[in-house]
């Protein structure tokens, strides 16, 4: 599944630096001047979880390969951006184009890194990235009221609900409110799943703070906490600038040490990572065998046939049934063969919904 996180944040707030931090596959340049970066870089991230490694210890397959999520580096937005400041109808072009949104707030005072908003303030750094953001909503929202507005003369029921939905959008950003806060049903998003609006994606932040904090969180991190708790949004406390030192240790050893030093049991980098999955309501199940024990990334709520198609859509046209074993089962038995005779093997159909964790085989025919 081809799911995108975007970093987002005001220039020179460390956005690059978690980027550098959070890849495997790419580096971000990371500088002290505005829009360093333009064209957003991407890379993937691999999905720390340690269900895949304590499989792997038992099967002992020819390789390990991890679920991951595609993670994009995009240019910081400055005030005007909805208007095209500081190429801003790129920028959120860019932002348009992913399933989350990773948003990165500085929370640390430093006078040698550049900043033009005045004294360090987070809550109001947010605020000019949301109303930037619910701007341009507001423009895409108001085009398609306009437009609907007209087809009301056609007494179609359709029309008129849309026509109601696209209105409580039109006022609710109009308040200065995200989309994603407004109670909207299954039945109410068909009216805007075409808009792709911004303000509709859901948000994890990032509070990026200076090294003595990073344990504790600061009075900056408390207030930007404090500011989005009608959000529903998670807060993840972090030094980018330490995490991306961890990342670019090779050595095990040497990451240990350089983690023990800084009194951390894993980077804050794996939390933020969980997060963002858990944000995209997502959830893992695996396959195990010799040749590779893996993890595949399904949406909560998937029956069998939508999970296997995310290793091949002929899984999915010609499923005929999957073997399932719980995780913990496997754990306990230790292998699949042991799982099947002590009964802890299942048959299941079409509705069976996939639970995070499964190990599952499929039997399909095409």
């Amino acid at each position: 599944m081809a799911l995108k996180a975007g970093i987002v944040g005001l220039p020179n707030v460390g956005k690059s630096t978690l980027f550098n931090a959070v890849s495997t596959s790419a580096k971000a340049q990371a500088s002290n001047y505005r829009f360093c970066t333009i064209e957003p870089n991407i890379g993937l991230v691999d999905v720390p979880d340690e269900r895949l490694s304590k499989l792997a210890e038992l099967v002992h397959p020819d390789r390990i390969v991890p679920t991951q999520i595609e993670i994009v580096d995009i240019a910081g937005l400055v005030k005007g951006a909805s208007k095209g400041e500081g190429l801003g109808n790129k920028f959120l072009a860019n932002i348009r184009e992913v399933d989350a949104i990773v948003h990165v707030v500085r929370c640390f005072e430093d006078e040698n890194i550049l900043r033009d908003e005045g004294a360090i303030n987070p809550l109001s750094d947010k605020e000019i990235i949301d109303t930037e953001l619910q701007l341009k909503d507001l423009d895409s929202v108001e085009r398609k009221f306009s437009r609907t507005e007209k087809l009301l003369r056609t007494a179609d029921p359709k029309v008129k609900a849309e026509f109601e939905v696209l209105k409580r959008c039109k006022e609710h950003l109009e308040k200065g409110k995200n989309i994603r806060e407004l109670d909207l049903s299954k039945t109410d998003r068909p009216a805007i799943a075409d808009l792709f609006l911004l303000t509709d994606k859901p948000v994890l932040y990032i509070a990026n703070v200076d090294e003595t904090s990073m344990h504790t969180g600061n009075r900056f991190s408390e207030a930007l906490k404090k500011g989005v708790e009608g959000e529903n949004a998670d807060v993840i406390v972090m030094n980018n600038s330490i995490e991306q030192q961890i990342a670019e240790l090779d050595n095990t050893d040497d990451k240990a040490m350089f983690m023990e030093e800084y009194k951390m049991k894993e980077p804050a980098l794996n939390k933020m990572i969980r997060a963002v999955y858990h944000l995209l309501s997502l959830q893992t199940y695996f396959t195990a065998g010799v040749q590779e024990v893996r993890a595949w990334t399904i949406h909560t709520g998937w029956k069998a046939p939508q999970a296997a198609s995310v290793i091949h859509t002929d899984f999915e046209k010609g499923f005929i049934k999957a073997e399932v074993i719980g995780y913990e089962d496997y754990l306990k038995y230790k292998s699949e063969a042991a799982c099947r005779e002590a009964g802890k093997l299942r048959i299941e159909g079409k509705e069976y919904l996939v639970k995070d964790g499964d190990v599952m085989h499929f039997r399909f025919n095409v």
